[in-house]
């Protein structure tokens, strides 16, 4: 054999093990989505006020801690508090992950702990908000930290022209899934008396059936993606999580770029993330529409998001990921000035909505992971994507936080909603002053023909 027929021998069997590892990656998006849809944006969040609203008083109130709440602000303040709690463990995993070069039992450890409190939520019932609340926490919490993981194997099994398509096949994965069970939920939920089942249970159910599905398809990925090995430093890795974020954060301020991208990205992903945790609170309480409906319209929100997905990824191989992103941007501020507007008991307008909701989230979302990827220095992704995270799960404590006072203060939800406009105005401003191309190279990474 030639020199030059085993150079294209490796590299065929380099561009094989690649793909094998991206279709094992794709598959956790598979796996987790189902909490992002069945359980945070339909039915936790109606079911956990209802059982708030149960243990309330007579004014409307729940005293945890001796701390007077309002029922319907359960659901958004243990959003937060999930989220503060990420924040505190992600510097651990992302350091842990760098310096041992073993992401994938950590990624194991983070999802069968999120999949088994979620699992637990068969257990609320009656009034236990606080049960609820800790499960929440913990599997938000969990969520947040195995995304770390995952996001971090992007830069490692996909070449930089790949990394549009690769991660938007994930979230078309994810959305997938999410449409499938979803479906098994309505049909759950709606048939629950020919079942022998309470709508209650009908519901508890739904919850856990997710925690079930997140842990049996996590196995896909965790056969299929491999570690890398590292040069060990010598340092600990979980006693030095802080000081391993306050590294990266002071790395970054040599990628000024790189920083300016994230903030960007931190502040219209706050929006994006509370719209899609409060949406099936807003639709319940404010609009006053039936469980079953909420089922099917963010059923049609996972079918459009799919072909979102991969319509904007296509959109961004022509126009560049940057300006796909900022029209996103636009179309969610007049998602949310038409839902303040949305009459209440009208569903076809909350179908309408939820179908433009649907074709912009998936490819705001997994642009805007391909996009962060071009930035990250080679060696440092795990680090870099524990920052990251923190901007997509780990620091959307505001928009929750935000959402849970205009109601506390107001009682109105659609004050609450329209109160999110400001973080997709900002993030438009703050990302349309990013020069990409210059970021990219910066970090020292090759810049591609369109971004």
């Amino acid at each position: 054999m030639t020199a030059g027929t085993a150079d294209r021998t490796d590299g065929a069997d380099s561009a094989r093990e690649r793909r094998r590892e991206q279709r094992g990656w794709y598959f956790y998006d598979f796996a987790c989505s189902v909490y992002s849809t069945s359980v945070l944006t339909v039915f936790l969040g109606p079911y956990l006020t209802s059982v708030a609203k149960a243990a309330a008083d007579a004014d409307g109130f729940v005293h945890p801690l001796g701390i007077a709440v309002r029922a319907g602000s359960v659901f958004p303040y243990a959003v937060s508090v999930s989220v503060v709690l990420a924040v505190l463990v992600m510097p651990f995993a992302g350091a842990a992950a760098d310096r041992s070069g073993r992401k994938k039992p950590l990624l194991a450890l983070a999802a069968y702990l999120g999949a088994g409190a979620t699992t637990g939520m068969f257990l609320l019932d009656g009034d236990r908000y606080l049960l609820g609340a800790f499960l929440l926490i913990v599997a938000n919490a969990s969520l947040a930290v195995s995304m770390v993981l995952y996001n971090a194997y992007l830069p490692q099994i996909a070449e930089p022209h790949e990394r549009d398509a690769v991660s938007s096949r994930g979230w078309a994965f994810g959305y997938t899934s999410g449409a499938l069970v979803l479906v098994l939920n309505l049909v759950v939920y709606s048939g629950h008396e020919s079942f022998g089942l309470s709508e209650g249970e009908a519901v508890r159910i739904c919850l856990a059936s997710a925690g079930l599905w997140w842990g049996a398809f996590t196995l896909v990925p965790l056969r299929r993606l491999r570690d890398r090995r590292v040069t060990a430093d010598g340092e600990g890795a979980v006693g030095s999580g802080w000081r391993q974020l306050m590294a990266t954060l002071k790395d970054m301020r040599r990628h000024p770029l790189t920083l300016s991208f994230l903030l960007a990205y931190l502040v219209y992903n706050d929006g994006v993330q509370t719209v899609i945790s409060q949406a099936s609170v807003y639709g319940s309480e404010e609009l006053g529409l039936d469980q079953t409906t909420l089922i099917t319209a963010v059923l049609l929100v996972q079918i459009l998001a799919v072909a979102g997905a991969l319509g904007m990824g296509r959109l961004a191989r022509t126009h560049g990921a940057k300006r796909t992103v900022l029209a996103s941007l636009v179309v969610w501020t007049l998602v949310l000035a038409a839902g303040y507007f949305l009459p209440a008991g009208a569903p076809v307008w909350f179908y309408c909505l939820a179908a433009a909701i649907g074709l912009v989230l998936g490819g705001s979302q997994a642009l805007s992971r391909s996009l962060f990827s071009h930035l990250v220095p080679r060696g440092k992704e795990a680090e870099y994507f524990s920052a990251y995270e923190m901007s997509d799960r780990g620091l959307s404590w505001l928009g929750p936080l935000v959402f849970g006072l205009a109601y506390q203060l107001t009682g109105s939800y659609r004050d609450a909603i329209i109160s999110l406009v400001i973080f997709f105005v900002l993030g438009f401003v703050l990302l349309a002053r990013v020069p990409v191309r210059r970021a990219v190279a910066a970090a020292g990474n090759p810049v591609p023909d369109r971004i």
